[in-house]
């Protein structure tokens, strides 16, 4: 990203929604904001760009999606790009982050707070930066859960399309053995390297560029793979990610609109997965699979 401006792309909510939006923003892994004036009742969304290419070319986007989301019942109106300097932003989106609790073993916290977990409870230290992943979206909420109900000493995890890393940091603090962690995009991998840094695991797990068209094993297949990817990701490429399972081991899949479901389920149950678990989450669903 430019060291002194970014290119911003404003879309005003009149619906006064604070939760879907940022969800159908958060699938399409752009980086953004939300702000709600108190005053006024507005809510507002931002789009953030490196360049102002990159900021066409996410109004292109956007103008194909828009009408798809206003049938879902969200209107959103997109304003002219403008310029910010980074420094302004980078202080504004903190205020939209707070801590989660996970479980009774995990707290998600950004690096910014310091509210003191439960009696036990492990904390996770996440500085998103500009990469998707902070535990407060519905899809890496269910991720981090099922992350936790799986949890065993030595059993490995692969995190594909790791964002912040904050999946394969809750793998290495809960107890999971080999864990490899991979993402398309350079900066969410710099960003992953950096939140395992924090977090001290930076000799267990390295972050590497990879794609889930073509990626591999290193080591061999895992005991619980995380896919949290966009439906038709998932589906284009899944003979490639039920190829990371081992025998015996669970596939958790995230990141798909619920009317989008049953056509990734049935994609990977005629691969011989078998579903075991399905949560839904307003118009998000994950589901677990056994191999």
């Amino acid at each position: 990203m430019s060291d002194e401006l970014l290119f911003c792309i404003p879309l005003e909510d009149p619906s006064g929604d604070w939760e879907t939006a940022p969800e159908l923003l958060s699938a399409l892994e752009v980086e953004f904001s939300s702000n709600f004036d108190r005053e006024t009742g507005a809510v507002r969304h931002t789009v953030y760009t490196s360049s102002r290419e990159a900021a066409d070319a996410e109004c292109a986007r956007l103008r194909t999606v828009l009408p798809v989301w206003r049938e879902l019942g969200v209107e959103l109106r997109m304003g002219e790009v403008f310029p910010l300097r980074k420094a302004e932003w980078a202080e504004a989106w903190k205020r939209y982050f707070h801590p989660v609790e996970i479980s009774e073993r995990l707290m998600v916290r950004p690096a910014w707070r310091d509210e003191a977990p439960r009696p036990g409870q492990r904390v996770l230290t996440i500085n998103p930066g500009m990469s998707f992943g902070t535990g407060q979206h519905a899809t890496t909420l269910f991720c981090l859960r099922q992350i936790d109900r799986l949890a065993a000493p030595g059993r490995s995890l692969l995190d594909a399309g790791c964002g912040s890393g904050i999946l394969a940091i809750a793998a290495g603090l809960l107890g999971y053995g080999r864990i490899d962690a991979f993402d398309f995009d350079p900066e969410a991998v710099a960003a992953a390297g950096e939140n395992i840094r924090l977090n001290g695991l930076s000799d267990r797990i390295v972050p590497e560029l990879g794609n889930a068209a073509d990626w591999r094993a290193g080591g061999g297949r895992y005991d619980v793979v995380c896919a949290n990817l966009l439906g038709h990701l998932l589906i284009a490429f899944r003979f490639n990610i039920a190829g990371w399972v081992a025998p015996g081991g669970h596939l958790v899949l995230a990141g798909i609109l619920e009317r989008d479901f049953p056509k990734v389920g049935a994609a990977y149950a005629e691969l011989g997965l078998t579903e075991v678990e399905r949560f839904t989450d307003r118009e998000w669903t994950g589901g677990v699979f056994r191999s």
